[in-house]
Parts: C-alpha cells; structure tokens; sequence
C-alpha cells in the first residue's frame, strides 16, 4: 500500500477520533445536564453505542461523503489527506475552545477546497435546476401554510400576530421539505441535502422538541416533580442510547466514506464498495474518542443554553434520535450538533423565551454557518501550502 494513501487512513481514523471527542457531548449532554448518569457511565456507553452505530445501519452517509460531494477528478490521494487535515485541525481547535461545531461539515469542506484546488470549480457536484426550483416552491408553500397557521394560532390567544406568522413561515418552510423527501415526493441528495440540513435539523429539533415536551407536560401535569423524575429517568437514558448509537451511524460513516474513496483513488479499488475492516475501525476510533471527551463542549450544551429537566432531557434526546434515525437512512451527513441543540432550545422555550441564552445560541449558530466556508477556504489554502512545501523539500 502506498505511504500516501496509509497516512491517508491513518488521517481518516484520526478525524473519526476528533469527531467522537467533539461530539461525545451531544449524546451525554442531557443526561449529565439531568444527572441520569454520572460522566463516567454516560460516557462509556455512549462510546459503545458511537461504535456499534455504523453496523446497524446502511452505508449510505459513507457513499453521499465519497461520490456526490466532489466529482472523481478533484479526488486524489493528494487532495483527500489535506481535506481530512483541514477538518481535523478545525474539529480540534474547536473542542480545545468549547464551540460544538459540526465535524460532518469541517469534512465536506474540507472536501471540497482541496477538490476545487486540485481540479478547479467543476468539481463540485451541484444538484439540478430542477430540484432547486422544487426546494425554492415547496419551501414558499410550507412558508405560506406555517404563517398562515401560526398566525392565525397566535391571534386565538390575543398575541402577536407578525412574531408567530414570522415563525410559522420559518417552521412550515423547514418541516415540509424532510416530510416531502421521506413522502417521495422530491428527491434531494448530495451538496444540496447537506447545506439545507444546516437549517432545517436545528429547527425541526426544535420544534418536536418543543411539542413533546408540551405534550408530556400535559400529561403529567398533577404528578409531583419526583414522580416524572422515576419515570423518565431510564427513558431519558435509553433515548439518549438511540442518540449515540444515530450518531456513530451517521458521523461514524465519515472515515469510511473518505477511506473508501481515497482505496477507489489509488487504485486498490475498483468500485465504491466499502470494505467491513474500513466500518470496523472507523467505529473504533469514534468510540475512542468519545471515551475522552469533549467535557468543555458538555459544559456549555449541558448548562449555557438552558436549565433542562429530567423529563426535558428525554424530550429533547428522544426528537433529535428521531433526526438522526431518519436522515441517515437516506444518507445525509447531518450534523448531530445541530439536532441536539435545536431540542435543547425547544425544551427550554416552552419554559418562555427568557428561559434560554440566545446569546450563546447565537455564537453556536455563527459557527455552524460559518464551518464549511472555513473548512474551504482552510483546506483550499492548506492545498497550495503543502503541494510548495513537497516541491521545495
């Protein structure tokens, strides 16, 4: 096997280290948060869960990651192992720094600047016009829907009208897009998926988060505080299993998406057909990493966002295990870091908007956007940079 190409998987097995030490905190946060498990336990389980993900479900994230981001010619060996050095440097940077910043897109990213450096603008593989004029339709009828609804909700009760037909558009454009791609109505895939699902996971989070944890609240609203405690805790703690076990499968699949296509680049294979020691391993390094964890990430998700409940930590475990579940399924790269927050954020908005720090969703927010632009720009530059340095040295 050539050295490239060995540095290359040692790379991808390094960045599925990083990512389980970030995202170790979206799968305990809650339940540190609650204290349904100590850090330990939470930990150690969650790590199982990390590594038994990508065998329990299709390989279809590690294919989005392998072919339908950048185009076979901006996919050497070269290109790939400063994609990953891209993204492991950005993921690292961010858990030393406390910023829960999605890994999935630092590795898109990075894929596409050293893409774009080493074979140009056409290598990105951008969806058709079609589909986005479907997106941009769809999106405005949800938009009109979700206004008119919340709008007309928010008027029963005497509130502001502008303020909840504002976020009925913003909701309803959201929520029918994921409903019309699982109806089969439209079909988005590839860049298209992943740069929507920026938005749209945080909001759905938020809002299932939100209506569940109207809806138990409801239900148990003459039991004492004790009694919901005993009877979410363990759900609470299952749910966030479900969370772990969602997220290995889906950001699990990063390294075996980019190691399988940088084996197709090199030549040792043919097809893009993911071999099990790839699965393997990548699992091993995710399940790694999240056994150390990502603890100053915990702390702000845990308990700079908001104070969660033990119930509200089942509400917002259980909606964003439901994300993750169904995205990867049809093989998009989801940002878990989007999911769990965006639960986060509902559970605690049912307590009034005071019940949150928007200042600190602000600053989450700010770096979700802004990681693929960086990841780019980063991985575009560090293209250039190491290819000087080869010829130099």
């Amino acid at each position: 096997m050539d050295s490239l190409v060995l540095f290359g998987i040692i790379l991808a097995l390094a960045l599925n280290f990083v990512n389980g030490l970030n995202d170790a905190s979206h799968s305990i946060a809650t339940v540190v948060a609650t204290k349904a498990l100590s850090p330990g336990k939470a930990v150690l389980f969650t790590a199982i869960c990390n590594m038994i993900g990508p065998f329990l479900f299709t390989t279809a994230v590690a294919a989005t990651i392998g072919t339908a981001i950048v185009s076979k010619s901006g996919l050497t060996p070269f290109s790939i192992v400063v994609a990953m050095g891209a993204a492991i440097i950005l993921v690292f940077v961010a858990t030393r720094a406390g910023i829960p910043i999605s890994s999935s897109h630092a590795m898109v990213g990075g894929l596409l600047g050293a893409g774009i450096a080493a074979a140009g603008l056409s290598v990105v593989i951008l969806p058709d016009n079609g589909v986005l004029v479907q997106v941009v339709i769809y999106g405005l009828i949800g938009a009109v829907i979700g206004g008119i609804v919340l709008g007309l909700f928010t008027a029963s009760f005497h509130e502001d009208i502008r303020l909840g037909a504002m976020l009925g558009a913003i909701c309803g454009a959201a929520l029918i897009i994921p409903v019309l791609m699982l109806a089969g109505v439209i079909k988005v895939s590839g860049l298209l998926a992943i740069v929507l699902f920026i938005f749209i996971s945080p909001i759905i989070g938020m809002v299932s988060a939100f209506l569940l944890d109207i809806l138990v609240s409801h239900l148990f609203r003459h039991s004492r505080r004790n009694r919901m405690t005993r009877i979410f805790q363990p759900f609470h703690v299952l749910a966030c299993l479900v969370q772990a076990t969602a997220h290995g499968a889906n950001d699990g699949q990063h390294a075996v998406g980019v190691i399988t296509a940088l084996l197709v680049a090199s030549g040792i294979l043919m097809t893009f057909d993911v071999p099990s020691w790839v699965i393997l391993t990548a699992a091993i390094a995710i399940g790694l990493g999240t056994c150390f964890g990502g603890w100053q990430v915990v702390d702000k998700m845990a308990k700079d966002i908001t104070k969660i409940r033990p119930y509200q930590g089942f509400c917002a475990a259980t909606a964003s295990s439901a994300i993750l579940v169904s995205v990867t399924q049809v093989g998009i790269p989801v940002s878990s870091t989007h999911a769990i927050n965006g639960a986060i954020i509902g559970v605690g908005a049912t307590r009034g908007r005071n019940a949150v720090q928007w200042k600190v969703v602000r600053e989450m927010m700010t770096a979700w956007i802004i990681t693929i632009p960086l990841a780019v720009t980063v991985a575009w530059v560090g293209y250039f940079v190491t290819s000087f340095a080869l010829t130099v040295v």
